[in-house]
C-alpha cells in the first residue's frame, strides 16, 4: 500500500470504491429480489415476506464487538467491527455484519461520521451518514405526531385528566440542540394550546427508537408503543399511547422504518444497518429484527454495541438477549494503545510520545472489561486495534501483559488493509469459537427488586461501591413497583467516559458512589431508565461541529464527512 493511500481520507476511499448491485449481495445469502424493497441500486429493506421466510432457518452464531471506555483518541470499534466481518469473508465464511444507523447529531457535531474508517467501511458511506432510507426521519415524525396529538387532547377537553405538570413525554429532533433541552409551549391565547413547560430529546434517545429496535415484528411493535408511558393523570396514575388510542398511527409511521437495511462493506461483505439508540442515555444496540436476520442468513453475525462495556455490552446482555432471544457465543474488546495512554494520564496532544508507564497505568480499564466479560461467562479476545504512531516497545508491552494474563489478544490493522488487517483476529476468535466455552448467564434476575438490580450493575460491571438515590428516585422505586414495573430490566443512563458517572475519572477508579437522579419508565421498550451524574438526553455541539467541514463538490458528492 502506498504512503499517498494511508493518507486517504475515509470518505476518499469509499467515494472510489467499487459497488456490487444490492440484488447480488442478497443473492449471496440466498435471498430473492421478491425478498427485497429496493432503495436505488445499493440499498435494499428486508421485505416482511423475506423476514417471514428467515424462521425456519438454523441460527448461526453472534459476536458481540464492544470496547474500553472511550477517549477523544478513538478506539474504532465500528471499524473494528467491519473489519472483522470482512476478514471472516475472506477466509471463506459465511457472514452477516449488523450495526446500528448514525445519528444526524454527532455526524455534524463531533464524530463526523460512523460507518466504520479506512478500508474497514460500509456503502454507500455518504448515505448511510446522512438520510440513509428515512428510518430516523420516521422516527423524528413518529414522536413529533404522538407530542402533537397530547397537546391537542389537552385542548379538546382532556377527557383522560391528564396533568399539563406530569406530561413525560418529550418533543425530538435528530440534531445536537441544546437550546431545545427546555421550552415553553403553548403560548400565545387560549387557541395555541394549553401553555405548559416541554422540551427535545435526540430522537434516537425516544423510546420509539428503543420501541423500533427491540421490536420482534410490526405487531409486537404495536403492542410495545401502546404501552409507552406519556403523562400522568391528576391522580398520578400513568396514562400510555393505548389510553390516548393512537398507537395505529404511530405504527403506520413506522410501518417501513421496522424493516431492516441491507447494504455492503467495500468488500461486499453483507451488512444489515438498523436502528440507532444511543448506548448511555438508551440500550445502545441495533434492531432485533437486523440482528435475528443475520443470524438465521449467515453462519457468523457480527454485531457492535455503544460504547464500552460498562454501557452497550451491559445493555446487550441484560436487555437485549431478553427481547431478541439470542446470546453472543463470544465477545471481541477492542482496545488502542493511544486510548489506553488517556486512561494512564496522558493529554491527547501528547499520544504522540512513547510512554509505557502510562499505558501500563491504563491497561486497568482494559483489566475491568475483561473482568466484566468473564462475569457473563462469556470467552473473548481482546483486539488491539492498531495505530501508526504505536511504537514497537508499547505493542510489545501490551501483547506482553495480555499474554501474562492468559487473555485472548490479536493486533488488528483493518483501518489500513481491510479484510487482510483482520485475518489474525479472525482466527483467534474462531479457534474460541471452537471451544465453544460460552456460559452465558446475566448478573441479575429480573425479579430482583430495581434497586438491587441497579447496584448490580454499579458493583459488578462498574466496579463501584455503591448507588446513591436522590428523594424523587427514591420515590419513584416504591411507585413503579406498585405500577407492575418491578420485574423489568436496567437501562443506566450514564457517561461513557468513565466506569464510574463522572467523566473525568479516567482508568479505573475505585470506592466511587453512582448518584441516582431520575428513574424513567419505558415500559414500550420494556425497561426503566436510571439517571445518573448530569447526562443529557439532548447532547450539544461542540465548539468547532464536524459540519463547519463539511460541503459538497459541484456533483453532488459529500466532501469532509469524515
Amino acid at each position: 500500500m502506498t504512503v499517498q493511500t494511508k493518507h486517504k481520507t475515509d470518505i476518499e476511499i469509499a467515494q472510489q470504491a467499487k459497488l456490487t448491485p444490492i440484488t447480488d449481495i442478497a443473492a449471496s445469502l440466498g435471498l430473492e429480489e421478491g425478498d427485497l424493497e429496493l432503495f436505488g441500486k445499493y440499498k435494499a429493506k428486508l421485505s416482511s415476506d423475506g423476514l417471514a421466510k428467515l424462521h425456519t432457518k438454523k441460527s448461526g452464531k453472534v459476536i458481540l464487538v464492544t470496547s474500553i471506555n472511550p477517549t477523544p483518541a478513538g478506539e474504532g470499534k465500528s471499524t473494528v467491527t467491519v473489519g472483522l466481518g470482512d476478514a471472516l469473508h475472506l477466509l471463506g465464511k459465511k457472514v452477516v455484519i449488523a450495526m446500528r444507523e448514525p445519528s444526524l447529531g454527532p455526524t455534524l457535531g463531533l464524530k463526523g461520521g460512523a460507518t466504520g474508517g479506512g478500508y474497514a467501511q460500509v456503502l454507500p458511506m455518504e448515505d448511510i451518514n446522512l438520510h440513509f432510507t428515512g428510518d430516523i426521519h420516521a422516527i423524528t415524525t413518529a414522536n413529533n405526531a404522538l407530542a402533537a396529538l397530547i397537546d391537542n387532547h389537552l385542548q379538546q377537553g382532556n377527557d383522560l385528566k391528564i396533568d399539563p405538570r406530569r406530561i413525560v413525554w418529550k418533543r425530538a429532533l435528530d440534531m445536537n440542540d441544546r437550546a431545545l433541552r427546555h421550552i415553553l409551549v403553548g403560548l400565545g391565547g387560549p387557541t395555541h394550546g394549553v401553555p405548559r413547560e416541554d422540551g427535545f430529546d435526540i430522537t434516537v434517545a425516544s423510546e420509539i427508537m428503543a420501541v423500533l429496535c427491540l421490536a420482534k415484528d410490526i405487531e409486537d411493535l404495536k403492542i410495545r408503543l401502546g404501552k409507552m408511558v406519556i403523562a400522568y393523570n391528576f391522580d398520578k396514575q400513568p396514562v400510555t399511547v393505548a389510553d390516548l388510542q393512537v398507537e395505529g398511527v404511530l405504527t403506520l409511521l413506522l410501518k417501513d422504518a421496522v424493516k431492516p437495511n441491507l447494504v455492503q462493506t467495500i468488500e461486499h461483505t453483507p451488512a444489515l444497518i438498523h436502528g440507532g439508540p444511543f448506548a448511555n442515555i438508551a440500550h445502545g444496540c441495533n434492531s432485533v429484527t437486523a440482528t435475528t436476520a443475520a443470524v438465521k442468513l449467515a453462519d457468523y453475525c457480527i454485531t457492535e454495541a455503544g460504547f464500552g462495556a460498562d454501557l452497550g455490552a451491559e445493555k446487550f446482555l441484560h436487555i437485549k438477549t431478553r427481547s431478541a432471544s439470542v446470546e453472543p457465543s463470544a465477545v471481541v474488546i477492542v482496545a488502542t494503545i493511544r486510548a489506553l495512554k488517556m486512561h494512564g494520564g496522558v493529554a491527547k496532544g501528547d499520544l504522540h510520545h512513547e510512554n509505557v508507564q502510562a499505558l501500563t497505568k491504563g491497561l486497568t480499564n482494559l483489566q475491568k472489561h475483561v473482568e466484566t466479560i468473564n462475569s457473563f461467562g462469556l470467552p473473548f479476545v481482546v483486539a488491539i486495534n492498531r495505530f501508526v504512531g504505536d511504537s514497537k516497545a508499547e505493542i510489545s508491552h501490551l501483547l506482553s501483559y495480555c499474554r501474562n494474563k492468559n487473555i485472548p489478544v490479536a493486533l488488528t490493522e483493518v483501518w489500513e488493509k481491510g479484510g487482510k488487517g483482520g485475518v489474525e483476529l479472525a482466527n483467534t476468535l474462531l479457534k474460541i469459537l471452537e471451544k465453544d466455552e460460552s456460559r452465558f448467564s446475566p448478573l441479575y434476575l429480573l425479579s430482583d427488586p430495581i434497586e438491587d438490580k441497579i447496584r448490580t450493575i454499579v458493583q459488578k460491571v462498574y466496579g463501584g461501591k455503591d448507588v446513591e438515590f436522590s428523594a424523587k428516585a427514591k420515590q419513584q422505586l416504591t411507585q413503579f413497583t406498585d405500577n407492575g414495573w418491578g420485574e423489568l430490566p436496567i437501562c443506566m443512563a450514564k457517561t461513557q467516559y468513565s466506569l464510574s458517572d463522572d467523566p473525568k475519572k479516567l482508568g479505573r477508579p475505585s470506592d466511587f458512589i453512582v448518584h441516582v437522579r431520575e428513574l424513567k419508565p419505558s415500559i414500550g421498550a420494556g425497561f426503566i431508565v436510571a439517571l445518573t451524574g448530569d447526562v443529557m438526553t439532548m447532547p450539544g455541539l461542540p465548539k468547532q461541529p464536524a459540519a463547519m467541514k463539511m460541503d459538497v463538490d459541484h456533483q453532488g458528492n459529500a466532501i469532509g464527512l469524515f
